[in-house]
């Protein structure tokens, strides 16, 4: 009966659905880097209509970049605003090699970086490697500054993919890892490589760890908060049943998914896979608490695979609800190899999926078939294809995540080593981050409010947004009295850090005032948010 429920709901989304075919102009894109290589991992949405890119760089202060390198590979983050022009950019490092693999804007208008080290204490690194290679996370303040820094491992490798937030204010980070008990692991390896799933504290303060793997390797992709308090995880296994693996698996490798407790205990676990090699790479929680899981596959029909993939290696993706059962799934392909990337759920409950295709055909490439491009496609709630496109030029484009803009828009984001041709226009180093910001006309137009703060309410820094341009003006921080408690210039800036922590308890007013308006919103400052 549930399921003939739930098939129900889906044709009632689908019969309302607008079956029209959509165009997404490419309003404009961007190449960003030095004279050498450049690696985009992340990317976020910032509240003021802009974007926040992350990876790593071994470029020197030359191209775009304004930092010399520190040691091999450094974190790298770059704020673009909502047209790809920069508004900052920094640099994070050690000796060795340092990749910058997730990024969180956190509560308190900061971020969160997490990546991958193996540099000694040297540079702006503050510890040094346990091992091969150790989790490496900052915490940066709204102004851009350093909170607090940790390093986390094992006396063998660790090698971290995903970070989120927590209701709580703390954080999940999912790692894999080959290290048995030492330094900050608790647990020995079961296998080869294992799950290493870490809860840490708003300061860094690890509260809880588990590893979850089986006789050879798990290698963790995705961890995303459930909305029962608990967390998915998902990721790639070749394991049989054995360790905390409880279910065989199929062909050369499979999805392998753990649900948890809010204290990592697991409540259910699935291993979905065809006959051939299935790896998971993107998994998200959609609108109605399903859950979303993509990756890519080249099993025929076989095992849970319901649909073979059509040339080599596909999109396969998959619709779960909240207990682990089956919605649907299906399988999506552009040319020879296909690898999804990144999945994400609009507000009509639509789903893009991003990723990087080979041997597509663009008309645009002297060499078809020899390189990736980036690739995306629409579907509706249930699966069933709207739009679907490519980009790309003559090099190899490889893309790590899409992002919807505020607009309406989209943002693919990747790496390029690609020079200027097809729907690429030009190229400075080695390898680029690629920036690509597409539109859909038939979207509506969203009207930007004219004054928005984040976090509302606040413990310690806001974050003003103004949403129009302007030339300079001032910013002001008022008690519900008038009184005036503080005024500083402004200039251009569309975010505004506004620093209340001195302040007590209370309901304050931030007003801006430039020479096109004025305008005033109320703030709740509060000691504790969660």
């Amino acid at each position: 009966m549930k399921q003939h429920i739930t098939s129900f709901c889906y044709a009632l989304v689908v019969l309302l659905w607008c079956t029209s075919v959509y165009s997404q102009d490419i309003i404009w894109e961007k190449s960003l880097g030095g004279k050498h290589a450049d690696y985009l991992f992340d990317a976020v949405p910032t509240a003021d209509y802009g974007f926040l890119l992350a990876g790593s760089s071994l470029s020197g202060k030359t191209g775009r970049k304004t930092d010399k390198s520190n040691g091999d590979l450094d974190y790298w983050l770059w704020k673009m605003n909502e047209e790809g022009e920069q508004e900052w950019q920094k640099s994070f490092g050690g000796n060795k090699s340092d990749i910058l693999q997730s990024l969180v804007l956190t509560k308190d208008a900061g971020f969160l970086l997490v990546g991958t080290s193996d540099s000694d204490k040297s540079f702006l690194k503050k510890d040094s490697c346990r091992g091969n290679t150790d989790i490496w996370i900052i915490k940066l303040n709204a102004l851009g500054g350093e909170e607090w820094q940790k390093t986390i491992g094992g006396a063998s490798q660790e090698l971290v993919s995903s970070v989120k937030q927590t209701p709580d204010g703390g954080f999940i980070i999912a790692a894999t890892s080959s290290s048995d008990k030492s330094a900050e692991k608790e647990k020995d390896s079961f296998g080869g490589l294992d799950y290493w799933i870490i809860k840490i504290d708003s300061k860094g303060k690890i509260e809880w760890q588990h590893t979850y793997g089986g006789l050879y390797n798990d290698i963790v992709k995705k961890v995303v908060c459930s909305p029962d308090g608990g967390y998915l995880v998902g990721g790639y296994s070749n394991s049989p049943e054995s360790g905390t693996k409880t279910e065989k698996n199929y062909g050369i490798g499979d999805y392998w998914l753990l649900k948890l407790d809010d204290k990592g205990i697991i409540v259910w676990q699935k291993t979905l896979g065809g006959d051939k090699d299935d790896q998971l790479h993107d998994l998200i929680v959609t609108k109605n608490g399903d859950y979303l899981i993509g990756g890519n596959s080249n099993s025929g029909v076989s095992n849970y695979k319901k649909e073979s993939n059509r040339s080599g290696t596909d999109f396969w993706v998959i619709r779960m609800d909240k207990e682990g059962e089956l919605i649907w799934q299906q399988t999506y392909n552009f040319g020879k190899q296909d690898i999804l990337s990144s999945l994400i759920e609009e507000e009509d409950e639509s789903i893009v999926i991003g990723g990087y295709a080979k041997g597509v055909t663009t008309g645009k490439k002297k060499q078809e078939g020899e390189v990736n491009d980036y690739a995306i496609i629409k579907v509706k709630p249930d699966g069933e294809e709207i739009w679907k496109r490519t980009l790309g030029s003559t090099g190899e484009e490889m893309m790590q995540k899409v992002i919807l803009t505020r607009d309406g828009g989209y943002l693919l984001t990747g790496t390029s080593n690609g020079k200027a041709s097809g729907d690429k226009k030009g190229h400075v180093g080695n390898n680029d981050f690629w920036v690509v910001k597409l539109k859909d006309e038939k979207k509506p137009k969203k009207e930007k409010a004219s004054i928005e703060a984040f976090p509302n309410p606040v413990v310690q820094f806001t974050n003003v947004i103004i949403g129009y341009e302007y030339e300079k003006g001032t910013c002001a921080v008022y008690d519900l009295g008038g009184r005036q408690l503080q005024s500083f210039d402004i200039a251009k800036e569309r975010t505004i850090p506004v620093d209340l922590s001195g302040l007590p308890e209370g309901i304050y007013v931030i007003e801006i005032n430039t020479e096109k308006r004025k305008d005033g919103i109320k703030i709740m400052k509060s000691f504790n948010q969660k």
